[in-house]
């Protein structure tokens, strides 16, 4: 299963528990040590730890995404939700449905909205 971490902006307390309750293994930013750390360092680090990033910052890491691509970076997955779009249960509803649909492999350089997991 994918492994996800989430960044300051969405790693609230509940979808945390709730998503390892489901099995999911998932690190934050807090516990990884970089709150307001760069988004470049945070997805730096998420791809090192063969996690796909979770938040809910769009319009940043969605440029990171076409930077890295364009200069040869890979990176293991973004996960995009706009922030206050949904409840704690609706982000773990759609994320198990993504987590359940691909592998760790097909997440790889690749950019997922949460919005298109209803």
């Amino acid at each position: 299963m994918i492994r996800l971490y989430l960044d300051e902006d969405s790693m609230s307390h509940s979808l945390v528990s709730a998503l390892r309750g489901q099995g999911v293994e998932v690190l934050t930013a807090f516990e990884a040590g970089l709150i307001q750390a760069s988004d470049e360092e945070q997805i730096a680090f998420a791809t090192s730890k063969g996690a796909a990033i979770y938040s809910f910052n769009v319009s940043d890491f969605y440029r990171i995404h076409a930077e890295r691509l364009r200069g040869g970076k890979s990176h293991t997955g973004i996960i995009l939700c706009q922030q206050q779009q949904y409840s704690i249960g609706e982000q773990l509803r759609r994320l198990m449905k993504l987590l359940g649909a691909l592998t760790e492999l097909e997440m790889v350089d690749r950019v997922e909205f949460l919005s298109a997991w209803d």
